[in-house]
């Protein structure tokens, strides 16, 4: 797997309307059912099924849970560089004190494929709002030759 592989299987999903808790390319999906579909599509079976989450789950989170931080943390490999990369999974607060609620995939040249609530999958600029609510990086296992365990 490279990096051109997986923006090239997010960039597959353009077009799916958004649908909550859904992971299914032209049918349906949210944001984290854009990076479980390319992690079946790209690596095989999800490691753990998504429990079910409400709409508004961030703001319900336990103090001090992060549970999009920590789902990533146990498949993903943490990436310190803070420019991403092609291909890298992002994890976005919107409120400093609010655990992260979205993800998206970078493409490059400043840009990212996400699922927002009300639309359809889309590649948009990562802009310096975006910017500022990136809260996390991550990386798929086994690209550029790293695994879990594996940390940069």
């Amino acid at each position: 797997m490279d990096r051109e592989t997986i923006v090239a299987e997010a960039r597959s999903w353009i077009g799916t309307p958004y649908r909550h808790q859904a992971s299914l390319k032209g049918v349906g999906c949210d944001c984290l059912g854009l990076v479980r579909g390319i992690w079946r599509a790209r690596l095989g079976p999800e490691p753990e099924a998504a429990p079910p989450y409400a709409a508004s789950w961030a703001e319900s989170a336990a103090p001090g849970s992060d549970p999009l931080v920590e789902a990533a943390s146990r498949h993903l490999v943490p990436v310190s560089d803070p420019e991403p990369r092609p291909g890298d999974v992002l994890l976005f607060a919107f409120r400093a004190h609010l655990p992260a609620r979205h993800c998206a995939v970078a493409c490059g040249s400043g840009r990212m494929v996400h699922a927002h609530d009300g639309a359809a999958v889309a590649e948009v600029a990562l802009t310096r709002w975006w910017r500022r609510h990136l809260v996390r990086v991550f990386r798929f296992p086994g690209l550029d030759g790293r695994s879990i365990k594996a940390r940069d």
